[in-house]
């Protein structure tokens, strides 16, 4: 069981027989004497992909949802969804693209830390690794020179994302991205 304080974004709880995952949670405390703590959960159903909020009061306890993790290596896209490969039984698996909108920025052939949740024996999302290395495809031309500025422009990644870089970065160089965010990490050592 999981007490209040130790909900943190991505630990999966069970909500109404769902495995949900924790996305934010603000606390607030009361100025009145003998208020409890107040934890503003924001949750996402895996199974169904909705959003939900939900009050925790300080002292309350939260069931962890029954879920496996299951090292995956991404095999192709069609029209319809992503495929895997579970790396432990080598059963491949399909799920859909609209289950995998944000991950897709990140998805690339050979990438590896891709860990499948699994409930009741079904794989209903992945986690990404915290980091990935993809290469700019395109962006403005790099000036020498602005490597001391905190200047950003625009870059459009090899898998079609785009997010801001530093403007003494090149098209062609292959940089860090965080898979939480979206966010420029730096470049990938080479």
């Amino acid at each position: 069981m999981y007490a209040t304080g130790d909900l943190k974004r991505g630990v999966i709880v069970d909500l109404d027989g769902d495995p949900c995952v924790v996305e934010n949670v603000a606390v607030s405390t009361p100025t009145a004497r003998g208020g409890n703590t107040i934890h503003r959960v924001k949750l996402r159903n895996l199974k169904t992909k909705q959003r939900v909020d939900k009050n925790f009061r300080g002292g309350d306890l939260v069931k962890p949802a029954d879920v496996d993790r299951r090292p995956v290596q991404f095999l192709y896209k069609d029209t319809l969804a992503f495929h895997f490969m579970d790396q432990e039984s080598y059963e491949q698996f399909g799920l859909d693209i609209d289950a995998l909108e944000w991950e897709a920025n990140f998805l690339i052939d050979d990438l590896e830390g891709i860990v499948a949740l699994m409930f009741n024996e079904a794989a209903i999302a992945v986690e990404m690794p915290h980091h990935v290395s993809l290469k700019i495809t395109e962006t403005a031309p790099g000036v020498k020179g602005n490597s001391a500025t905190g200047r950003t422009k625009p870059a459009v990644l090899e898998t079609g994302f785009q997010l801001q870089v530093p403007e003494h970065i090149d098209q062609g160089v292959s940089i860090n991205v965080d898979t939480r965010t979206g966010a420029f990490l730096g470049r990938t050592k080479s």
